[in-house]
């Protein structure tokens, strides 16, 4: 006799509970990055990865430039736009949320004067339909009768063969 043993293993997802499932709140938010050297990122928050890399777009560097002429102490603010860009975790040093994510596109007010609305299957045509048209009914242009020459067995045009004549079929006996 042969033993078969069969063992189910079951695997579950678990969320980590330290700082990437706390990042994940503030994806597409605005944030305000401190680096090591001193430097200030302004960017929306797109991605983070183990290392706790960043991705940002929309970035913009704030540099403060400091001098001092004659015991006359002087700071100024250099600003760069950088775009999208990837800071490395280990240059990060504090993370600060400057606001909330922009507002869904969804979420914006239906249509308005001057706004297209796409009219497909399932959706009533457009009120400009010419009378005596029934809603639902045939496409615009299409009337209930076939065309002539479009599709359908009809009289095929002189020196071509009747139809079921074509390439590959048996000849007549």
């Amino acid at each position: 006799l042969a033993w078969k043993a069969t063992e189910k293993i079951e695997r579950t997802v678990i969320m980590p509970s330290g700082k990437g499932s706390k990042l994940l709140r503030y994806v597409e938010h605005r944030l305000r990055i401190s680096l090591a050297d001193g430097r200030t990122i302004v960017g929306t928050f797109l991605a983070f990865d183990k290392h706790l890399n960043l991705v940002l777009v929309d970035a913009e560097e704030f540099r403060t430039l400091k001098s001092s002429r004659a015991a006359i102490l002087e700071e100024r603010v250099e600003k760069r736009s950088l775009g999208l860009i990837i800071l490395r975790g280990e240059n990060v040093v504090s993370m600060a949320v400057e606001g909330p994510p922009p507002p869904k596109v969804g979420a914006q007010s239906k249509g308005g004067p001057g706004m297209a609305r796409g009219v497909g299957r399932g959706q009533m045509p457009p009120s400009g339909m010419p009378p005596g048209m029934p809603p639902g009914g045939p496409a615009m242009g299409l009337g209930a009768a076939p065309v002539h020459g479009v599709g359908g067995m009809g009289v095929p045009p002189p020196g071509m063969p009747p139809p079921g004549m074509g390439r590959g079929m048996p000849p007549p006996y």
